[in-house]
């Protein structure tokens, strides 16, 4: 592969995979969700081998260090040598935790009800927390 010497950072959150088009990740760097050094970053910024940037796509937060530059888009696994995730694992963890919450579900044909399941219901969505 030849030497890339500039590269644009929304074709390079695009190449590695953390968007899925590159028109999304020129939003994001023109929405302010992608920083350098605490700074929003410009689409037209230009990539450097060890930089860091903050990344946030909805509730996901990231971390990522440019480990080396990718200008096209590959395959996951080969988009994985070209960065380092540098995400803390209480970020990780806490972003997955969301889709392990508790389900207010009740079996269909179930009836209504009672007092006591309404009760158990409020409770469950007020986090224990008495209104009073």
């Amino acid at each position: 592969m030849a030497e890339i010497e500039k590269l644009r950072v929304d074709k390079y959150l695009w190449a590695i995979r953390i968007f899925k088009t590159r028109s999304l990740a020129t939003d994001a760097c023109k929405a302010g969700r992608v920083k350098f050094n605490g700074q929003n970053v410009k689409p037209s910024h230009v990539v450097k081998i060890g930089d860091t940037y903050h990344i946030q796509k909805g509730v996901e937060k990231k971390v990522v260090e440019v480990t080396a530059l990718l200008d096209k888009r590959v395959d996951a696994k080969t988009a994985a040598n070209f960065y380092q995730d540098r995400t803390p694992l209480e970020e990780t963890y806490g972003y997955k935790a969301m889709y392990h919450a508790p389900m207010l579900k009740r079996d269909r044909g179930a009836g209504r009800p009672t007092k006591k399941d309404r009760r158990e219901i409020d409770e469950l969505k007020n986090d224990g927390w008495d209104k009073d």
